[in-house]
């Protein structure tokens, strides 16, 4: 079966992971817009138009059973443009909110979502935290230069602790029983972001839950691959092809890596 991964830049490889983990076998292709990556700090219209003129050329050239929007900002803007004008299944992201919550509404302690701007000033996001009744326990920081620093591979760099220690200077961080990472390029940073908050606080995405919502959709109607073994993904992207698919390798091959050892 051929899944489609979108991201604006190498974020989404941390979904791509897990779903090489839960849904071994399938043939995966990732494009990436990293000629217009980051899209946080752009408006919901550019960003809307950027993912449809893209999604109108690589549909019809790939021939994807289903699509995954592995953005959470992507998602908040053009998830629903997208499913109006495609009849596969389009899967989005949405930030691990829900289970942080009915987990600390029991523990009376509070949740910490870490998103781009972009995410967390759409209506999406705030119907999510609404819907929850979570308003008094959910706070909510943009992060918006770690997108830049993971698309620089500015990893276990000084530069990267100097920039968390600035964002959350004004925060009372012994609060949070649990972190929601709402950007799928948070991930690379998790261990670094762990390390400000209390000794086991849980820091968790909604990566699993991405992909877990895709094979509930493509189980419905669709035979998913029998075969266990992984096929490594074609990569494809709006920059630098060549040097993109180079880089998409290499963070995959650390990130699968990391995984294993955590």
């Amino acid at each position: 079966m051929s899944i489609l991964f979108f991201d604006s830049g190498m974020g989404g490889i941390t979904v791509l992971a897990e779903a090489m983990t839960l849904l071994p076998g399938e043939h995966y292709w990732y494009y990436a817009d990293t000629a217009h990556v980051p899209y946080g700090n752009r408006s919901p219209e550019n960003v809307r138009n950027l993912v449809i003129q893209i999604m109108d050329k690589i549909i019809p050239l790939i021939s994807p059973e289903a699509v995954v929007i592995a953005c959470n900002t992507a998602t908040s803007v053009a998830i629903d443009s997208l499913r109006k004008r495609f009849t596969i299944p389009v899967i989005g992201m949405e930030p691990a909110v829900k289970p942080a919550v009915e987990k600390e509404k029991e523990r009376g302690r509070r949740v910490l979502v870490l998103a781009t701007s972009l995410t967390l000033s759409q209506k999406k996001y705030s119907h999510l935290v609404s819907r929850l009744n979570s308003e008094r326990i959910v706070d909510s920081l943009p992060l918006p230069e770690l997108v830049r620093m993971a698309e620089e591979e500015l990893f276990d760099s000084d530069s990267v602790i100097s920039y968390l220690k600035e964002s959350f200077c004004s925060l009372d961080l012994i609060q949070y029983g649990t972190v929601v990472l709402g950007c799928t390029h948070f991930p690379f940073f998790k261990d670094e972001i762990a390390s400000f908050f209390t000794e086991g606080t849980p820091v968790i995405d909604g990566n699993a839950g991405t992909v877990k919502q895709l094979k509930r959709v493509l189980n419905k109607d669709r035979s998913l691959t029998a075969n266990e073994r992984n096929k490594w993904p074609e990569f494809m992207s709006s920059g630098d092809v060549k040097k993109d698919k180079e880089k998409f390798s290499r963070l995959l091959r650390r990130f699968r890596e990391e995984r294993r050892v955590r």
